[in-house]
């Protein structure tokens, strides 16, 4: 699938249906259900395990988990921003970002749970006001300069929310994401290396029939897997040894 915004091939929509709405709806609960997975994860790590070592070089659980939180503040502003037709910026300081997650690295555990759950709550609370406003269709832009309508910003969190819960490594892995969610992030990662001209070509093609073509250098090369090892395998999060057709392959980073 090719598009310039992402768009799930679920079943077809009822006529009388908006068929963005519903996605938009589909996204939001999922984006809940993958917060309170990765709550119900946390809950019992202790505070020796959030100084360990995560999945990403040089940080620890609990890097990401101060990430994690500051991420669902920064989406909060511009999803603000789309309510009162105001530009506003995810991160208005330009080392205001790796400063948050380094302060916030060295807390307990008990005050990284909260962070996590009450920021997450803020953001929720913030999509519900933005959904009053009618506001989705307001123009955003996320870090790095790239330009969405604001109705994108539950599936950005919800690629946050659902690979740093990989990336944590508690017990949560590639495998554990389900179907429509694995779909749902093929989408967004498609959207967001639709620019990468050093990214080769990739038609991903899924078990459950799902397609997706991801980057643009050179002819299509063909990968075949599970949704969610497919996504792991692109995101860096899996190795390519279930999938077909990606042996030799090295990808950018993501």
């Amino acid at each position: 699938m090719n598009s310039s915004e992402p768009n799930p091939t679920d079943a077809a929509q009822p006529a009388t249906s908006d068929p963005r709405t519903d996605q938009l709806e589909a996204v939001r609960e999922l984006v809940t259900h993958a917060t309170q997975q990765l709550l119900g994860d946390t809950i019992t790590v202790s505070d020796e395990d959030w100084r360990a070592a995560s999945r990403l070089p040089g940080w620890s659980r609990a890097h990401v988990a101060s990430h994690l939180a500051r991420q669902a503040d920064a989406l909060g502003r511009l999803v603000e921003g789309a309510r009162l037709g105001e530009r506003r910026e995810m991160y208005p300081d330009p080392g205001q970002r790796d400063a948050e997650i380094e302060d916030g690295a060295g807390r307990l555990g008990l005050e990284l749970q909260i962070d996590l759950d009450t920021s997450a709550g803020r953001l929720s609370a913030g999509f519900d006001q933005l959904d009053q406003a009618d506001g989705w269709d307001a123009v955003v832009e996320l870090r790095g300069g790239i330009q969405v309508p604001a109705r994108l910003l539950p599936l950005a969190r919800l690629t946050e929310v659902v690979l740093h819960h990989v990336d944590l490594d508690i017990g949560f892995t590639v495998d554990d994401i389900d179907e429509q969610t694995s779909e749902w992030l093929l989408e967004w990662s498609a959207f967001r290396l639709r620019n990468r001209d050093e990214f080769p070509t990739l038609l991903l093609t899924s078990t459950s029939g799902f397609t997706i073509t991801v980057g643009s250098a050179g002819p299509p090369l063909p990968v075949q897997g599970t949704s969610a090892q497919l996504l792991g395998w692109l995101t860096s999060r899996a190795g390519d040894q279930q999938l077909s057709g990606a042996q030799g392959l090295v990808l950018p980073s993501f």
